[in-house]
Parts: structure tokens; sequence; C-alpha cells
């Protein structure tokens, strides 16, 4: 039997039957053990899904996980999302010695940091420099002012942090280090591209973290009625663009009454998207779900009609994935990343424009697909698309990168 490459993945959001970020962190690490000997480091608190799934899948035990999180007194002030920022950065500083210890006792020579893909936060010194495969990594789009002059003044404070720091990230010197060091760079989107081009780093390629899952296409039905149901999903970001559906939807809903949107995710911008509901006379028509369990949220899916996801940069990805998968057509705004995989086809991509003109777009895209027979026609689409698209051939994508990323550094070291 052939000796398989083995790679070290550092793969702090790694999760099975989970959705965002955590979920495309496991699928990644199953479609990987595939091809390679996988070690891959994650959180402690990971383990309590991670090994009854194990358990269940015989046929992955090969793949060698590692936990690690910091002593409980040193994390108390984490919760969730909050704090995750400086929690990540520390567990990157604190897991490096777990890094070097395993991959000089099990010589490894690829080191793979996959989650989470922020271009400015820490990666492993240790793994710097090994074979380095770094991302797929964002973080350094921006929102324009346009848009964000319309949110409150903690999230117009963000975005004008967010864009000092992107536009200030060609002197960052952490992210300089990364970039000289790796041997590939992996990019969610355009705009991470060209960010990284100002370094003249040549190894470096568009690729998207996120595949549908095949095992979610079934034979699908569509609701021929005349009322039509619209569904968005993420985190209540203000950069996430839902004020921008309610405002489409509401221009939908004046002239087809019976549609309705449902809004699922909780976040702090809430209160303004409760408010713009309230002005455009939405109450009975638009719910702002909350976050829901993954049973549910497959459930409401099912039920939807169209999904909509009007996130200004790389967000709900997995969402739009998700409902090509299940045959359910989108309308979504062009963020420079996953939407290359969508077309006019089984979809309707809204060009980044002016805020009006985006709004315009995702209103004609959401009025198109209000009819059941252009419904009927995407769906069938989608799901073939899907099946193009799958996590298994991503995987075949991912060996590929990888095997040649690896077969180029021992060149150089010859």
């Amino acid at each position: 039997m052939e000796e398989r490459l083995k790679v070290f993945v550092s793969a702090y959001a790694c999760e099975p039957g989970l959705g965002s970020e955590i979920g495309v962190g496991w699928h990644w690490v199953i479609e990987m053990s595939k091809y390679f000997e996988l070690w891959v480091l994650t959180r402690e608190s990971n383990r309590h899904r991670i090994e009854p799934w194990i358990e269940e899948h015989p046929e992955y035990k090969g793949i060698h996980f590692l936990y690690y999180d910091l002593p409980r007194w040193a994390r108390f002030w984490k919760k969730g999302l909050r704090g995750v920022r400086l929690y990540y950065n520390l567990w990157q500083l604190l897991t490096d010695r777990i890094v070097e210890r395993t991959m000089k006792k099990e010589n490894i020579k690829v080191f793979h940091h996959l989650t989470y893909g922020n271009a400015l936060w820490r990666v492993s010194s240790f793994g710097q420099r090994q074979c380095f495969i770094w991302g797929p990594i964002g973080g350094l789009e921006t929102i324009p002012k346009e848009f964000s002059k319309h949110y409150t003044l903690k999230w117009r404070t963000v975005e004008a942090i967010r864009r000092l720091v992107a536009s200030a990230s060609r002197w960052n010197l952490g992210m300089r280090k990364k970039v000289r060091n790796a041997d590939l760079i992996l990019c969610k989107t355009r705009s991470t591209l060209q960010k990284i081009d100002f370094f003249h780093h040549n190894l470096k390629i568009l690729f998207t973290d996120v595949a549908p899952d095949s095992k979610k296409c079934y034979n699908f039905a569509v609701n021929t009625a005349q009322s039509v149901n619209y569904i968005s999903v993420g985190r209540l970001d203000a950069w996430r663009g839902f004020d921008l559906a309610i405002e489409a939807f509401a221009k939908v809903h004046a002239e087809k009454p019976l549609t309705r949107l449902t809004i699922l995710g909780e976040g702090s911008d809430r209160k303004r998207l409760e408010k713009l509901i309230a002005e455009k006379g939405l109450n009975e028509s638009v719910s702002l779900v909350g976050g829901v369990e993954m049973d549910e949220y497959w459930r409401l899916m099912a039920e939807t009609d169209v999904v909509v996801n009007a996130s200004l940069k790389e967000g709900g990805v997995t969402v739009a994935f998700d409902a090509m998968s299940m045959g359910k057509p989108i309308v979504c705004v062009d963020s420079g990343g996953y939407t290359r995989y969508f077309n006019d086809d089984f979809a309707v991509v809204v060009g980044m424009a002016g805020r009006d003109e985006v709004i315009e777009g995702l209103e004609n895209g959401m009025m198109m697909l209000a009819d059941p027979e252009v419904r009927r026609i995407y769906g069938m689409k989608s799901i073939e698309a899907a099946k193009h698209l799958s996590w298994e051939q991503h995987g075949l994508e991912i060996r590929d990168v990888i095997t040649e990323c690896y077969e180029n550094w021992i060149e150089k070291k010859v």
C-alpha cells in the first residue's frame, strides 16, 4: 500500500453536524482524509461531537485528532463569539508547541492552516517554516460608505476601522511574514487576491471554502400557490445586508401581498432591522425567527421557495450552497468569491453597485422567482449544478492543490 502524504491541519473550528465556519472545517478534514494521513488540531470543546461521530463512522478512525483549550480560569471571559479574536490568537500562540512537537515526532512536512481563514489573525510560527498552505483566507473585504452610512453608530465605527485596517494591511508585519512564508495561499475572494498582489506573491489562487452537500440533494416539489416564502439566513451583522433584503422585499410585497420573508439568526443588528420592518409596515409579513437548531434550519429551508443572500462580502456561503443542493433558487449579491459558481441558469447574482441599484436587483430577482414555473426550472438546474460542485468533487480539487504545492516545495529543497 502506497504511503500517503502526511499533513498537519490547524482547524480551530471543526465539528460535525453544524454549519458556517465550524462545518466548513469539518468537511475539509473529511475530504482531505480520503487522500492524506491527517493530524488535526482543534479545540477541546469540539471533542464531545467529534469522537462519537468517529465511533459511528469507523472508516475515518485513521484521522489523528489533537485537542487543546486554554485552562478554564484563562477563558472565563469568552462566551460564544464574544472575545473570539483574542481567544483565537492566544490559542494559536499556545498551541505552537503542539504543532512543533507533533510534526517533528511524526515527520510531517506539510502544515495547512485551515480555520479561521482571516488573513490578519495569527498562524503557528513553526507551521509557517514548513511546507505552509494558508487558507482559504479572507478578512480584507470592506463595505462601501454608501452602504455603511445606513448602519448604527456601532457598525459604522466597525466598518470604518475595517477599512482602515484593510488599507494598512500591506504594512502589517504579521501578514507580511505569513505571505512571505506561505508556499500556497488560497484566497476566498477576488478582493483578497488583489490585496495579496501587493506583496508580489505568485503562489496564490482563488479557492472557495464551501461546496454543496450532495447528500442533501433530493427530488423537490414546487409550491404552485400564490403565496411565496423567501428566507434569509445568517448572523445579524450589518454587513450581511438583511436591510437590503427587507427593502427589496417591501417592494415585492406591495405587488404580491401573499409573500413572506423569514430571517434566521441572532446578532447586534436586530433592533435596527426590527425598526426597518416596522417602518415598512411589514410586521405581519417578515419574521425575525432568531437562532435555530440545525434540524429546524433544514425544515425551514425545505419549506421555503427562494433563498435571499444579500451579504455584501463573503457571508452566508454555506446557506447559498445548501440552497443549491436542495433545489432552492437563490438571489444573492456578487461577493467576488463563492458567487463565481452561480450563474443565471439557476440563480440571480446581483452586481455590486450602488445601494439603490443593489436593492433594485434583489427586488427584480425576487419578483422573477415568484413565478412557480421559473422556480421549477431554476430548481432542477440548481440540483444538477450541485452534483457537479459537490464536496466530493471539491475534495479532489483540494487534493490536487496540496499535492502540487508539496511537490513544488520538495523541488525547491533539492
